[in-house]
């Protein structure tokens, strides 16, 4: 079995950028700042939080929080869209009444959406953008390739399979309404699942030699898992994400990319204003 480790491609990606962040301090005296609203008090979200903050001290990029009642998150996020020290805003999900996400998450400025969930963003999603980043690092060709998605969120599967596509691969997305799961795995190549469903994807699912990405958070018994059946470890012919490790630490790496990105462009901006 080969492991796709996300870990040394990030540590590789960290340093880039803690040397673009460095640029932009020195030449421009400009430091980044990412603005976290968190409306929801939950220990998993908190550690989130936490570990963005430290990826932020580690690259030199601001990090600040922000804690308002879902009452006054529109409010909240509209006072960082007007602030030009803030580069990225995201809000961090869940949120307490799930059913007004998407509108406190358009309230953000496409210029600003570092997480790309509003519907205009600039930039493109951190998750989907971290496999992509892990399967190119790992050279595993796309071209030509039945490639599955299972999970067709807002996050991740519906993003990825748009980019995928954008880019003349040959994507299926598999969704909880789809009968013929087994088949379409068996028939597939490269298998990127993003469903929060533990053990959704087994062994006798998956032909030998296939490239499987596994991009989905669950809790089960009290632990963190993804959607992988552990009888997926016991192969040794397949290419594949380790239970930690994996995607996760690119997408930090992603967003804290399109944060730097927002930031050069403020700059750029303001040059172009001047001539």
């Amino acid at each position: 079995m080969k492991i796709l480790d996300g870990r040394e491609l990030a540590s590789y990606i960290k340093n880039r950028q803690l040397r673009e962040v460095t640029t932009l301090r020195i030449n421009y005296k400009k430091i980044p700042k990412l603005a976290i609203v968190q409306i929801k008090d939950d220990p998993v979200i908190n550690t989130y939080v936490r570990l963005k903050k430290q990826y932020g001290d580690d690259i030199g990029i601001e990090v600040e929080s922000f804690h308002p009642k879902q009452s006054d998150a529109i409010a909240t996020i509209n006072k960082l869209n007007m602030d030009d020290s803030v580069d990225g805003i995201i809000v961090q999900l869940p949120i307490e009444n799930v059913g007004q996400t998407d509108e406190i998450l358009n309230t953000v400025n496409a210029d600003k959406d570092v997480d790309a969930l509003s519907d205009k963003s600039q930039f493109d999603p951190a998750t989907p953008t971290a496999i992509l980043w892990l399967l190119a690092g790992y050279n595993i060709e796309l071209n030509g390739k039945n490639i599955l998605i299972i999970g067709n969120g807002k996050l991740v599967g519906r993003p990825l399979s748009e980019m995928l596509a954008k880019s003349g691969q040959k994507v299926t997305v598999a969704d909880r309404k789809t009968k013929n799961l087994k088949d379409l795995s068996l028939n597939s190549n490269i298998i990127i699942t993003a469903t929060g469903s533990p053990a959704i994807l087994s062994s006798d699912m998956i032909a030998p030699g296939s490239v499987i990405v596994d991009a989905g958070v669950a809790t089960d018994k009290g632990k963190s898992v993804g959607d992988l059946d552990e009888s997926v470890y016991l192969r040794d012919d397949l290419i594949v994400t380790p239970t930690r490790g994996g995607v996760g630490p690119l997408t930090i790496c992603s967003l804290f990319s399109n944060v730097i990105k927002s930031a050069q462009n403020s700059i750029d901006d303001k040059i172009l204003n001047k001539l």
